[in-house]
Formats: C-alpha cells, sequence, structure tokens
C-alpha cells in the first residue's frame, strides 16, 4: 500500500485568518514540543517519545496546545518525535562511520507557521463537503467551532486518512493524503534502463534494449533563471532579509512550475519503462555532489537550484508503485570513460595509479572516442552506469552500439 496527496489551493478569503492562526499555533506547539525535548537530550542523551512529548504538553497545559483541537496538536508532536528518530537514526549511522557529518538535532523554526493535520476520525463527510473541527479557543475567538470544505471530486471518502493544512508562501493549500494501492507490473528483470543527470540534458536515459532519448532540461533552467533574476531585481537596495508578498508569489509560482516539471519528467522515465517491461532502473548519483561543486558562479546557480534530487525521489516513488527496482549508483567517472572503447569504471577515490580515458570531450555535450566517432556526452555516461552494474545484475549489453549513443 502507498500513500497520494492532492493538493487544493484554498480561496476563501473569509478562511484564510483562521488557517493563519491555526498554522502559527501549530509552529509554537512544534517549538515547545522541540524545546522539552532538546532539554532532555542535553540533560539525559536520550531522544523522548511521541507519548512523553504529548503527555507534557498536557501536563504542563500549554496554552498553544490547548488553543488548538486536539488531534492536531498531538499531530505536530508526532512531527518532533519523528524529527528526533531521524536524529537518532543518523547518530547511530554517524557512529558506525556510514555518515561523513555528525548530525544535530533539530532547530527550532522561525518562519511563524507550520502545517496542520486532522486524521481522518475527527473529520466529517456529508453530501460533498468535509466538516473540519476547531476548538474551544478558535471558537471563542472567531465565533465558529468548525469549517466546511469541498471534498475533490476524483477521490473516494474511504480511502482517505488524513487533510493537512499547508502554509506556503503567502497562501494556504488543503492537502489530502489517502491510500493508494500498489499496481505491479509484469515486468522483465533483464531488461534495464540506466539515467544520467545534468542541466541542459536534464536526463539523459539508455536502456540495453539498444533505445536512448533524453529529457530535455533546458525550460527547468530558463524558469530558474527567471526566477533567480526577479528576486535579484526586487531585492536592490533592500536590506538583508528583505522580504515581500511580490517575493511570496514569484516562489510559489516557481514551485508550482517546479512541482510540474518533476511530475511530468518522472512520468515520461516510467511510462517508457512500462511500456517495454523494463524491471530495472539504474540511477547516476554522487551524495552532496551539489554541496561540494565548483562550476563557477553561473553554472553552480543552474545545477544547484534545478531540483534534480526531488526528481530521482518521484521515480524511486513511481518505481515503487510499479514494482520497478530502482537503483541509485556511483557515477563516479562515468562521463570521462569511453563506454565504447570498453574503459574500465572504478568507484569514487579508487582510481588506480595511470588510470585514464581513451576519449575526451571536444565540446559541450559532444564526447570523442580514441577510433574519432563522435557521441552525444551524457548518453555516453549512462551507456557507463549501464555496465557499471552489469555483471552484477547479469545484464546483457550487446544491443549497445555506437548508433545507440
Amino acid at each position: 500500500m502507498d500513500y497520494g496527496c492532492q493538493q487544493v489551493l484554498v480561496k476563501d478569503s473569509g478562511l484564510v485568518p483562521i488557517l493563519e492562526y491555526l498554522c502559527q499555533q501549530s509552529n509554537k506547539v512544534y517549538n515547545c514540543a522541540l524545546y522539552y525535548a532538546r532539554q532532555v537530550y542535553f540533560k539525559t542523551k536520550q531522544v523522548v517519545s511521541y507519548a512523553s512529548l504529548c503527555a507534557e504538553m498536557t501536563k504542563t497545559k500549554n496554552q498553544h496546545f490547548k488553543a488548538m483541537y486536539v488531534s492536531s496538536a498531538q499531530q505536530t508532536c508526532r512531527s518532533v518525535a519523528e524529527a528526533l528518530s531521524s536524529f537518532k537514526s543518523n547518530l547511530k549511522l554517524f557512529s558506525q562511520g556510514k555518515l561523513e557529518t555528525k548530525p544535530s538535532l533539530p532547530q527550532y523554526r522561525k518562519n511563524g507557521m507550520f502545517p496542520v493535520v486532522y486524521p481522518k476520525r475527527w473529520l466529517k463527510f456529508q453530501e460533498g463537503q468535509v466538516r473540519v473541527p476547531l476548538g474551544n479557543q478558535v471558537k471563542a475567538w472567531f465565533g465558529i467551532d468548525s469549517f466546511w470544505v469541498q471534498f475533490p471530486t476524483n477521490l473516494r471518502w474511504e480511502d482517505i486518512r488524513e487533510l493537512r493544512i499547508l502554509p506556503r508562501h503567502g497562501v494556504f493549500y488543503l492537502e489530502w493524503v489517502y491510500d493508494r494501492p500498489s499496481e505491479p507490473k509484469a515486468l522483465d528483470s533483464q531488461k534495464a534502463l540506466a539515467i544520467d543527470h545534468g542541466v541542459n540534458n536534464w536526463l539523459a536515459c539508455v536502456s540495453n534494449l539498444g533505445h536512448s532519448f533524453i529529457v530535455d532540461g533546458r525550460k527547468v533552467k530558463s524558469l530558474n533563471q527567471w526566477y533567480n533574476k526577479q528576486v535579484a531585481r526586487l531585492k536592490t537596495g533592500k536590506p538583508q532579509g528583505f522580504w515581500s508578498r511580490q517575493l511570496d508569489r514569484i516562489t510559489e509560482k516557481r514551485n508550482r512550475r517546479m512541482r510540474d516539471a518533476i511530475n511530468k519528467a518522472a512520468r515520461l522515465v516510467i511510462n517508457y519503462c512500462l511500456e517495454h517491461s523494463i524491471g530495472k532502473i539504474i540511477f547516476g548519483w554522487n551524495r552532496g555532489q551539489k554541496q561540494g561543486c565548483d562550476l563557477g558562479k553561473v553554472s553552480n546557480q543552474n545545477f544547484v537550484f534545478i531540483p534534480t534530487g526531488r526528481l530521482k525521489e518521484r521515480i524511486a516513488e513511481l518505481c515503487r508503485h510499479y514494482g520497478i527496482e530502482f537503483i541509485e549508483v556511483d557515477e563516479a567517472y562515468s562521463s570521462q570513460a569511453s563506454f565504447l572503447d570498453g574503459d574500465e569504471l572504478p568507484n569514487y577515490g579508487e582510481k588506480p595509479d595511470g588510470w585514464q580515458a581513451s576519449g575526451k570531450r571536444v565540446k559541450r555535450g559532444l564526447y570523442q572516442t580514441a577510433k574519432g566517432w563522435l557521441v552525444n556526452a551524457d548518453v555516453n555516461a549512462a551507456a557507463n552506469l549501464l555496465k557499471k552494474v552489469s555483471r552484477t545484475l547479469g545484464l546483457c549489453l550487446k544491443e549497445l552500439s555506437r548508433g545507440v549513443l
């Protein structure tokens, strides 16, 4: 069983002050619960549980906890508990040498608003609408104890798990979380698709069936450039930390466009795999590559701001949904080595003395092999990713030829 989400923009101006109040109280509950958890950790080195956080908020009669509907306040405490659990897991990985940077405790939130979550059991469905309770404090301040929202017609009430109120850049979304059963397909585990990511060529894809295609990234790059120029223009001559409603609007517009591009690019890849019964996706990825990149001011801006990590996660999510095996591979030296010349592909930090690629990049996007053949540089890198795992996974690469690249 998987989970899906559908967001609806709140357009009722009368609801906005109430939602703003709820999200502000949720943010304060988060900080109060986190303060208690941090103090316990500093004194005992123990990570408190979700139940302990809720009990402490109730015991101390926290005014922000009381201002919210009880189940929603508890869900905010659950978010703190999940953040602490993640910290504990990462700390264990660091002690085992599996994580390079020591994790730090979750930090306090400063942006003023945090999501509000309502489990389904506290919602009431009636004639295509859903009643959302608000609690006694809101009733005393705003004169209402609940509000009604339209339920999406393309969802089933039986599948709903919870409702989330999300504050984003000056607007509010209602996000419906629902059960989505998996749809495993009849796929061939000997068929694989390798993906090399970039900027202009967002995804260069090669399959061992002898096919290749590229997902264009220039549109996403253009949207990022537009956004960065607008932010720079609006912040010119303003003090450090300046922000405005106009910046909120263009940031939310940019984020919506990015989400749309991610979903469409991921769907293109998955549809290709389903159409050709491909059972494995090989994704080239170096952890921390954006934090340590040094490509120059312009190239860094293009590379870092393109949400390739979110695209990777979306592809992995769809793979789980359809039963496709998703494999993340170290992409070290895949862009330097020549696939057609049979170059060896060492792992990162394990390059042998005297190792040298047979081919070279002659210009942007063009790779020249030892025999003088010209192929697409990104597609050549994707083919090298297939080669890296072919022996381990038992993949046949006889269909990969010069024409494919």
